[in-house]
């Protein structure tokens, strides 16, 4: 079953030089309950796709569907069914882990008790009951991001997207958060659009990868499938098969508008 489908989803920016085709057609489906790496070098288009998807920024073109809601007519609803765990995070300084997480289950509705409830049963699942009351200012980045997850769950989404969830980790963090996001998935069923410069990251985590460049799809299998196909055998490195797909690494993401 498909949770998420897109038919020729496209972005065009404007700009003093002319307009910027940031994304250019991307058909793509995820299934219900797949764990997906969404990849590509800088400036491929992976960003623009995300917030497309998750409503930050509109099309310019084709179709897509999220949670059986279509993404241009009923926005709202899937803004309901999705979490997003954006790769600065958006925590308050000020206020206790306890704080943040009731107010963004306020923000979704969640009656105050509700989501005193739910952020108890997340600090439970997400290993953050010793840090409910202390300010987020205090938390490490490892436990910042378990937070920013945290967040992105308060109110069951079908779809959790992830973009450059462990940007700045070090490596114990990062092995937690990839046990955390099997965990979330095999406990829950929830599907995970996952955005990611590591390779190592996405070769251990997706059940599939998507490689976009130059705004559309130009790979997409498993990582076996595609260290096979590109790289000469399933135990080739996936950055030889990402450098033969693209014939670029998979360089930091650029701030700018348009190289997203």
């Amino acid at each position: 079953m498909a949770i998420i489908s897109t038919a020729g989803l496209a972005r065009t920016f404007p700009s003093k030089a002319g307009p910027v085709e940031a994304v250019r057609g991307i058909d793509l489906t995820v299934r219900a309950g797949e764990i997906l790496g969404f990849l590509g070098p800088n400036g491929a288009g992976k960003t623009t796709t995300l917030r497309m998807l998750t409503t930050l920024l509109p099309p310019t073109g084709g179709a897509a569907t999220v949670a059986g809601h279509d993404l241009v007519r009923d926005p709202a609803a899937v803004r309901r069914a999705c979490g997003y765990v954006a790769q600065s995070g958006g925590v308050d300084p000020n206020i206790s882990v306890r704080e943040e997480l009731v107010t963004q289950g306020r923000l979704y509705r969640l009656g105050k008790a509700q989501a005193a409830l739910r952020a108890g049963e997340l600090a439970a699942d997400l290993g953050l009951c010793d840090l409910l009351d202390r300010k987020t200012s205090t938390l490490s980045g490892g436990q910042r991001r378990r937070l920013d997850i945290a967040m992105g769950l308060m109110h069951r989404p079908a779809v959790l997207f992830l973009d450059e969830p462990t940007t700045g980790l070090d490596p114990g963090s990062r092995t937690d958060l990839w046990d955390l996001v099997r965990r979330i998935r095999a406990d829950h069923g929830t599907t995970v659009f996952l955005t990611t410069h590591y390779l190592d990251e996405a070769d251990a985590l997706a059940d599939r990868l998507v490689i976009v460049d130059k705004g559309v799809i130009v790979a997409e299998g498993t990582p076996t499938d595609l260290k096979t196909q590109y790289a000469g055998g399933p135990d080739a490195s996936l950055q030889d098969a990402f450098l033969a797909i693209t014939g670029r690494s998979a360089a930091p993401q650029e701030s700018t508008p348009v190289a997203v």
